[in-house]
């Protein structure tokens, strides 16, 4: 089976362990199904994997990817949750004892995947395969952050941090699909004119704010939480998906508890989440931002892509070519 895969774990040189060739099919537990995939999608938990977060030397070789669309083994076009958690849990992404795929079960980078069969979801017919790949890591943490962590009131006010990221990206185009007035930063000129494009008032990190918001997206973490703090209303939420820039800010707690902030932390979504997300793109005319697309046997250039930081949006993979 073509896969692209974890070979070795190099902390410095990520892609120096990945390989793209053939492994032997995995085993398929009996309750679960295996998907065709026909489009997958890359994620920072990819190069992470390459750098051994989360990913043991013992478990190589591990078929790297989280997001998928394909077809199940009846012929219906799917939208695949890569979070493996207990089934009878409310809400899966507390399960202390979650995964996600390409951490214990093989990713979706390849030809097929096997995944429990409640983590398949139809994907819609107005959605291609492209765009339904990218909604099931980037876009669900968007999604969760907004609408559950941050309860995103009707009319309200969004500052997203670092758009131009999958998760940032998305939660522009989310939070005005939602009706919010959406205030986002980039260092990058380019990113910010996109930004721009997209209906967001696009600033730069630090700038003053014409209003205190509501939520605030944050991941990036060291170099952006006091700002976030600064533009947070009395009430606010500051939820956290990340820290590209550092885990280790410093925090006004004057502002935290004479404001009532809440910080609060955000991972993935549920399957009903992710669901709900794609009945949103459908009703609303959402689609995501898909910064270039590469067919399976150019999976090392995606990589070194994404590697470069210099993304809008989400890096596809075509499994057809």
């Amino acid at each position: 089976m073509r896969a692209a895969y974890a070979s070795a774990i190099n902390p410095t040189e990520p892609l120096r362990g990945l390989v793209v060739g053939d492994l032997p099919e995995p085993a398929t537990p009996e309750d679960w199904a295996t998907v065709r995939v026909t489009a997958s999608a890359l994620n920072h938990h990819d190069l992470w994997s390459l750098r051994g977060v989360g990913l043991a030397e013992d478990q190589l070789p591990m078929i790297l990817g989280c997001d998928a669309a394909g077809v199940d083994e009846d012929g219906n076009e799917v939208l695949i949750h890569a979070v493996i958690g207990d089934p009878d849990a409310a809400d899966e992404t507390m399960d202390p004892k979650r995964t996600l795929l390409s951490e214990k079960w093989p990713g979706t980078l390849a030809e097929h995947v096997r995944v429990p069969r409640r983590n398949l979801i139809p994907k819609p017919a107005e959605l291609s395969f492209a765009e339904a790949a990218c909604l099931p890591t980037a876009w669900l943490t968007a999604y969760r952050m907004l609408r559950v962590r941050g309860r995103l009131p009707d009319d309200g006010s969004v500052l997203v941090q670092g758009a131009g990221g999958g998760v940032a990206t998305a939660a522009v185009v989310l939070g005005r699909a939602l009706g919010a007035r959406v205030y986002a930063t980039s260092r990058d000129p380019a990113k910010r004119e996109r930004i721009a494009a997209l209906g967001a008032t696009a600033m730069e990190p630090g700038a003053r704010l014409p209003e205190r918001v509501d939520v605030v997206i944050e991941t990036v973490g060291e170099a952006t939480f006091d700002h976030s703090v600064k533009a947070a209303k009395q009430g606010a939420r500051i939820v956290v998906s990340g820290a590209t820039s550092g885990f280790f800010p410093k925090v006004d707690l004057r502002r935290v508890f004479f404001l009532q902030l809440e910080i609060v932390g955000s991972t993935m979504g549920t399957r009903d989440e992710l669901a709900a997300l794609a009945t949103l793109c459908v009703t609303r005319g959402i689609r995501p931002i898909i910064d270039s697309e590469y067919g399976f046997s150019e999976t090392a250039a995606a990589f070194a892509r994404l590697e470069t930081g210099d993304v809008f949006g989400k890096v596809v993979i075509d499994h057809s070519r």
